[in-house]
């Protein structure tokens, strides 16, 4: 079940980034007066078209689903000599240099403005989210020695308000690659006065945050990490060894081995160290302190030791459902779009000059596995990937590869330049190299899918 969901998760990311950017080649091209020959979903052989409107455009689903394209009326393709003129007119080279940037640029364009009218919408809707609260540190970490100790409530990064997780972790991404220091404002709470809030500003330095660390989660190399609940029992497996110690839903676990326990997500850490090895647990239990020992069951995972009571404990954090205004979702779309088209452009940047693995390019298969998984977390988590792919398309789209969107429009721009078009011989040229980069990236691409799947 899960494969044919991740199947027709993926199918469906594919198709609708497909068809949204097609379209919007296809409607400038109509707007500038270009004919359209045919608008297709996939490549290859067509295996199903139609025709539709006065132009009789014919609109195909061709056999590969791994892309789609717009044929429009070309004298590059096909021999005009049979042409009337109203026809001669609405041929795509005889257009001004302008118009045919502008039917390029709108594939890629198009891709953006889905994006941003995807955030919109989930912004406007509201995103279920943890809140920003830290866990306590490590006094060895980043976090703890700028000032932080856990238990504060991030309330804006270099004074941009944020009022969900992902946010800190989306501005502190954007300041971690850049090396820039930056300045928490925190509630915390106030030890001399029970339920009291302190404000206070943190400047936390962000340079000791390496490319490689960015590839995986930097916040907690920082020290950063979502605080957790304490430590109280769920569900008790009847004859587990947590039921044959006496322990019962609803205690409060408070230390164990007489050290202080930050939060459930501790205890389970030091349960699942501790296989075959007495515990002894101070709980809290109806407002009765008491003691209770536990031997967790030693269990053999994935080749090494774990510990197991068999107790149920809760971790999900605080969390909220942050909505906004529709003018003000629409103008945090547009950032979110803007910022995330920005920091793929710096690392693909950073991958050119080596300062990142090319392990973090990927394909169809891992593109595909996270479409499934976010479609199994919930609709909200799914329009956000989606948003994501499309914004990566876009950009990707724009590069100055011949064969894609931004080569075409580099070799405008130096029509535009130097008033004559590149030459047939450089163009040809060029686009074989461009099919070469292509074909070497997809093989890289597909070599770290495969790598990720087999680990």
């Amino acid at each position: 079940m899960n494969f044919l969901q991740t199947v027709l998760a993926f199918l469906v990311v594919i198709g609708v980034l497909i068809v949204i950017h097609e379209l919007g080649h296809y409607w400038v091209a109509r707007w500038c007066g270009v004919k359209v020959l045919r608008f297709s979903v996939g490549m290859g052989k067509v295996i199903y078209s139609k025709r539709i409107g006065p132009d009789q455009t014919e609109w195909a689903l061709s056999i590969l689903p791994f892309g789609g394209y717009v044929k429009m009326l070309d004298a590059r393709d096909q021999d005009l000599g049979t042409l009337s003129p109203e026809d001669l007119k609405r041929e795509f080279t005889r257009q001004s240099v302008w118009r045919r940037m502008a039917i390029v640029a709108a594939g890629p364009i198009a891709n953006f403005l889905l994006a941003i009218a995807v955030f919109s919408g989930l912004f406007m809707h509201g995103i279920p989210e943890p809140i920003p609260k830290l866990r306590a540190m490590a006094t060895d970490t980043v976090a703890y020695q700028a000032g932080l100790r856990g238990g504060e409530l991030i309330t804006a990064v270099n004074d941009e308000p944020i009022r969900i997780w992902s946010d800190l972790r989306w501005k502190l991404l954007q300041s971690a690659i850049e090396k820039t220091p930056v300045r928490l404002d925190v509630s915390r709470p106030n030890q001399l006065q029970p339920g009291g809030q302190l404000l206070d500003s943190i400047r936390l330095p962000l340079d000791t945050i390496t490319t490689k660390d960015l590839e995986s989660d930097f916040l907690q190399k920082l020290g950063l990490d979502l605080a957790r609940p304490k430590a109280v029992l769920g569900r008790v497996v009847p004859d587990g060894p947590a039921a044959r110690a006496g322990l019962r839903e609803g205690d409060t676990v408070q230390a164990i081995n007489e050290q202080p326990l930050a939060d459930g997500l501790r205890f389970l850490e030091i349960i699942r160290a501790s296989g075959g090895k007495p515990l002894t647990l101070q709980i809290m239990r109806g407002g009765t302190p008491m003691t209770i020992n536990v031997t967790p069951l030693a269990v053999t995972q994935e080749g090494k030791n774990v510990g197991r009571i068999q107790v149920e404990v809760p971790l999900m954090p605080e969390m909220t459902v942050a909505s906004d205004a529709p003018l003000t979702a629409i103008g945090k779309g547009i950032r979110k779009t803007w910022d995330t088209s920005a920091l793929t452009l710096k690392m693909v940047g950073k991958m050119i000059v080596g300062e990142v693995s090319l392990k973090n390019i990927t394909g169809p298969i891992t593109i595909a596995d996270y479409a499934g998984q976010t479609a199994r977390i919930g609709m909200v988590s799914y329009l956000s990937f989606i948003a994501l792919i499309s914004i990566s398309l876009g950009v990707m789209n724009l590069l100055p590869i011949p064969v894609l969107d931004g080569g075409l429009l580099l070799y405008y721009s130096v029509e535009v330049l130097t008033g004559r078009p590149v030459s047939e011989r450089f163009g040809e040229m060029a686009q074989r190299a461009g099919v070469g980069i292509l074909m070497t990236l997809m093989v890289v691409a597909v070599f770290n899918d495969i790598v990720r799947l087999m680990s």
